[in-house]
This record gives structure tokens, C-alpha cells and sequence, in this order.
């Protein structure tokens, strides 16, 4: 059961990665510091957005709109962090 652990452990500090690198290369998108004309830096991007966008998206669904303001990444950062915490707290029962 102990790799049963690490290996949820693993795919949530993947998910937690894949958000942050989502967030940064959004706020170096909206001040032109990368550009999506790049091949490399498109790819990238497109596929962050397909990797997390179910996850956003039913977030979306249940915080109401702010404006300009996207919380969909800070709800699921906390989400994965409370997920963190329940199995690591739990990890006797396993």
C-alpha cells in the first residue's frame, strides 16, 4: 500500500506542477514576454490547456464570474494541497 501512496503522491506533485507552469507562462503570455506565434512555446501552451481545462472548467462551474480574474487555478492549488494533507493524515489506515 505504500506505493499505492507514493504513486498518488507522484501524480498530484504533477498536477501541482503542471498548474504552476500554467499560471507563470499565462503572466508571461499577457506581457509579451512569450509569444504564441513561437512553435515551441504554442505547443506548450495548448497543451497545458488541454491537461487542465476539464479540471478548470468544472471548477468554473461552481465559482461565480469575477470579472477578469481566473480563481479556477487558486481553488485547484488548495484543492491538491487538501488532497495532500487527507492522505497523509490517513496514511496509517492504508
Amino acid at each position: 500500500m505504500t506505493s499505492l501512496f507514493q504513486i498518488l503522491m507522484l501524480i498530484l506533485d504533477i498536477v501541482w506542477f503542471f498548474i504552476i507552469a500554467h499560471v507563470i507562462m499565462s503572466w508571461l503570455v499577457q506581457f509579451q514576454v512569450l509569444n504564441l506565434r513561437q512553435p515551441l512555446v504554442a505547443q506548450i501552451w495548448y497543451g497545458l490547456n488541454r491537461i487542465l481545462a476539464p479540471m478548470y472548467d468544472t471548477i468554473r462551474r461552481f465559482i461565480p464570474p469575477m470579472g477578469g480574474l481566473d480563481l479556477a487555478p487558486l481553488i485547484a492549488l488548495v484543492g491538491i494541497y487538501a488532497i495532500r494533507i487527507i492522505l497523509v493524515n490517513n496514511f496509517a489506515s492504508f
